[in-house]
């Protein structure tokens, strides 16, 4: 099992997760966080004043899948959140040792 951490611009959320339903990943957490990349932030005008705004939001989306699910899910993620711009965000995959479902005790792909 993979943990897919998705992190992708606020604007893409609707799309990016109406996929992964339709593809039949349902089971998805989503938080809004802060962050940059190589871009560093951004600078904006206030006033007439200008300020950098060096963490910017974005939305991370977390799910578990199955090992041979998981680039089906990464080209998903991709395909629908790619805009071409920069910050459009990254993909991280990690090792997933245990799932436990709380309500039944179930372990692992039968967690799932």
């Amino acid at each position: 099992m993979r943990k897919i951490e998705a992190i992708i611009k606020p604007t893409k959320l609707h799309e990016v997760k109406d996929a992964l339903e339709e593809a039949g990943f349902i089971s998805i957490t989503v938080s809004d966080v802060k962050g940059r990349g190589q871009q560093k932030g951004i600078v904006q005008q206030w006033r007439g004043r200008e300020y950098c705004v060096d963490l910017l939001p974005k939305t991370k989306i977390e799910l578990v899948v199955r090992e041979k699910q998981v680039e089906e899910v990464i080209e998903l993620i991709r395909d629908v959140a790619d805009t071409g711009e920069i910050g459009d965000g990254k993909i991280f995959v990690l090792p997933v040792e245990t799932v436990v479902r709380i309500r039944t005790g179930e372990r692992d792909e039968d967690a799932l």
